[in-house]
């Protein structure tokens, strides 16, 4: 299985995604590829944000050697699974999909629900990263 997580930047939601399901996946033994991208291209290179590196710490997760970069439509091709955090990133990568197949790649990583962008704000990091972390739990059981 190869996932991508995708968020704005790539430096807050989407790397914790990234970070928490290879975790996550690795103890398990699953062979899984995770990265993550964001759908601008103000940081590209990038490590994230220090606050998501931090949250993410104080539950066990390093992400701090993880870069950001963009999305792309090549991706499309490389995934098998494309999850989204809110619906701004749903129709921007949709928008970039070529065919019904790709865009049946992309999907909300909350199912039905968004991500809260935590960036402005900073007492959301700690609650995002636990609410990340429970879904890349619940995704695990659904696809393994």
């Amino acid at each position: 299985m190869k996932i991508l997580m995708v968020c704005l930047g790539n430096i807050c939601r989407s790397p914790l995604a990234e970070g928490i399901m290879r975790h996550l996946a690795d103890k398990q033994h699953l062979n899984w590829e995770i990265a993550s991208a964001g759908t601008g291209n103000w940081h590209i290179g990038k490590a994230p944000d220090h606050r998501s590196i931090s949250a993410a710490k104080a539950l066990g997760y390093d992400i701090s050697k993880q870069r950001a970069q963009q999305f792309n439509h090549s991706m499309f091709a490389k995934y098998d699974l494309i999850l989204v955090m809110d619906r701004n990133n749903l129709a921007d990568v949709k928008n970039l999909a070529k065919s019904e197949e790709e865009r049946k790649k992309v999907k909300l990583f909350l199912d039905n629900d968004e991500v809260t962008d935590p960036y402005w704000d900073n007492a959301l990091f700690n609650p995002v990263c636990r609410q990340v972390e429970e879904r890349c739990i619940e995704i695990i059981k659904q696809l393994s």
